[in-house]
């Protein structure tokens, strides 16, 4: 991997890019990432993979709730409806808060 030094692109090949893809920097501009470096980016990758499918699939869940508390059937029913829509919420607002930690600490990857 070779991060471009100006916009912090990361390409993955044997060599430098001529330029870089995203600004336009020469060759010049990029360094070979360390195998330690490597690794971080690759495990920030798969993470915040992970985070986002996380967030998708937590936003069915609070759509689930929402229609539970809708149909209102029981009050067994209202509850766990209400406590899931609710738990959903809160957990995909982890997973956000998360990323924008990945993302000022660098680890975007």
């Amino acid at each position: 991997m070779w991060k471009c030094s100006v916009c912090n692109f990361i390409f993955e090949g044997e060599d430098a890019p001529e330029k870089c893809p995203k600004c336009g920097a020469p060759k010049e501009k990029f360094s070979r990432l360390e195998e330690a470096a490597e690794q971080k980016i690759v495990g920030a990758r798969e993470t915040n993979h992970l985070l986002m499918t996380s967030i998708d699939l937590l936003d069915e869940l609070e759509a689930i709730g929402e229609r539970g508390v809708e149909i209102n059937l029981d009050p067994g029913c209202l509850g766990y409806f209400t406590k899931l829509k609710e738990q959903a919420k809160l957990l995909k607002q982890n997973s956000l808060a998360e990323i924008e930690v990945h993302v000022k600490k660098d680890k975007w990857g």
